[in-house]
């Protein structure tokens, strides 16, 4: 095995060599430190590279460690404190603030083993499904690098799918684990609502949570067992499972029940066919393991829910913008970041309290009643994207009018939001691959607090397809 294999190895596997001492530690991160210095000026998927920390951590490792991920390198997204280095939000306004304490997914993975190698790209305040933050600039997809990674984890997509770590770290508040795994061609797990404690900033969080980009549902769903769980003074949390993950992940689901449809939530939003026709796919081979599936036609789009769910995400980043400018030690002004994030907090300050609240109830009994209509299955089968992934470019953050662009990047990603909102766990799987040689995902949303079972049906479709060996062309 060339060392350049070792990234594309799954993280579980990895962490058994470094046990047993086929491999060191030591040996691992810096395979993955020299991928980041030979393949990352192209892609540019890192904020940035803690080499000496990383090499550091890895000699502190040896084998027979117990932890279940020890000496495995991973990169964190750059929304998320990491003690000692840069916390920038992808915004001017935090681009020379360091942290000062890890944030709780980042100490889980420490103390689970995972050697922290550096910070990843994401777009400013995580707005867009596109990674091109004015501070970083793009980041490209190791399968075309003229297309977006997606976003807003794009950096972690890029990182693991050319190979520079075998898993990173991200979050999802309307698509930003799914929709840079659909790009990137990986598993990206939104978990349910309060499985991952957003702590210590936050108490609860009613549409962001985060996650992990892996190649295999295996490492998703073992990782998972180390992020999950309740942290001292969580408002919320969701019920432990009844088994680790990890077991649910191998273990047969069983028949399922799953309804399939390509109706977007959102009215008027075209789909492209290739997106389309990836779900009667999938439901063909769903049906050859011996699920029922069903063509349902959800009754999901409702007028007015676009704005509806941009009011309650906007007022969301309008309270980041709003806290990087206390970190700044100043206020916040128009030269302090993009014209679309300017634009997004301007429009949220001109809403009353009252308005927010209702936004926020008003989604809530959307997202009631599509998790009552659901209640009848065990599984939703929707495309993970309405178009394959972009050209660099195609959302500007300062076109003439920025709102135009926060509008257009909802009709690359209509099959996303919606389930923040729902808070049931979706995963994006990595079924096929286009003509156009890209990735080809779809997307399954399970029953609230329903990781379980969805990562036993995304196991049982891995084992059918086998999708982890391939790479992309960029990744040697």
């Amino acid at each position: 095995m060339t060392d350049s294999a070792l990234m594309f190895r799954p993280a579980i596997e990895l962490a058994a060599m470094v046990r047993s001492g086929e491999i060191s530690s030591r040996e691992l991160v810096q395979v993955s430190l020299s991928r980041i210095a030979e393949l990352d000026p192209g892609i540019n998927a890192f904020v940035d590279v803690d080499a000496e920390g990383a090499l550091a951590a890895a000699g502190r490792v040896g084998p027979g460690d117990p932890r279940p991920f020890a000496g495995v390198p991973v990169a964190i997204k750059n929304n998320r404190p990491v003690r000692g280095m840069r916390l920038t939000d992808g915004c001017s306004l935090m681009e020379h603030h360091i942290a000062k304490y890890d944030h709780n997914v980042t100490r889980r993975l420490r103390d689970a083993g995972f050697v922290i190698v550096g910070t990843t790209t994401l777009p400013e305040y995580g707005i867009l499904p596109t990674s091109e933050a004015r501070v970083f600039g793009p980041t490209r997809n190791p399968w075309d690098r003229e297309r977006t990674a997606g976003g807003s984890s794009g950096g972690a997509a890029a990182a693991v799918a050319s190979g520079m770590v075998p898993v990173a770290h991200g979050n999802d508040g309307g698509g930003s684990l799914r929709i840079p795994a659909a790009c990137c061609g990986l598993v990206g797990l939104k978990p349910a609502r309060g499985r991952i404690s957003p702590a210590p900033e936050l108490g609860d969080s009613s549409l962001g949570i985060d996650g992990m980009l892996t190649r295999t549902v295996g490492d998703t769903a073992a990782i998972l067992d180390v992020l999950a769980g309740y942290e001292p003074g969580d408002a919320t949390w969701a019920p432990p499972p009844a088994e680790p993950f990890a077991a649910s992940a191998e273990r047969a689901p069983g028949p399922m029940r799953i309804a399939a449809t390509t109706l977007p939530p959102t009215p008027d939003t075209p789909v492209d066919p290739v997106c389309v026709a990836a779900v009667p796919a999938a439901a063909d081979l769903l049906r050859s393991l011996g699920h029922e599936v069903l063509d349902v036609d959800p009754q999901w789009q409702a007028d007015g829910l676009d704005e509806l769910f941009g009011v309650v995400f906007a007022s969301q980043i309008a309270l980041s913008i709003a806290y990087s400018a206390k970190l700044a030690g100043r206020e916040a002004g128009p030269d302090d970041m993009e014209p679309m994030s300017w634009a997004i907090y301007s429009m949220v300050r001109t809403l009353g309290a009252i308005e927010v609240l209702a936004a926020n109830i008003q989604l809530q009994a959307y997202a009631r009643r599509l998790v009552a209509f659901l209640s009848g299955y065990d599984a939703l089968l929707t495309p993970a994207l309405a178009e394959r992934p972009l050209p660099l470019g195609t959302l500007d953050t300062a076109a003439p009018d920025p709102m135009s662009t926060y509008t257009r990047s909802g009709l690359f990603t209509p099959f996303t939001p919606v389930i923040n909102a729902s808070g049931q766990p979706a995963v994006s799987l990595p079924l096929f691959e286009g003509e156009d040689g890209l990735p080809l995902g779809v997307q399954l949303v399970g029953r609230p607090a329903g990781e379980s079972r969805l990562l036993s049906l995304a196991a049982e479709l891995e084992r059918a397809v086998g999708w982890a060996g391939r790479r992309p062309p960029t990744s040697s």
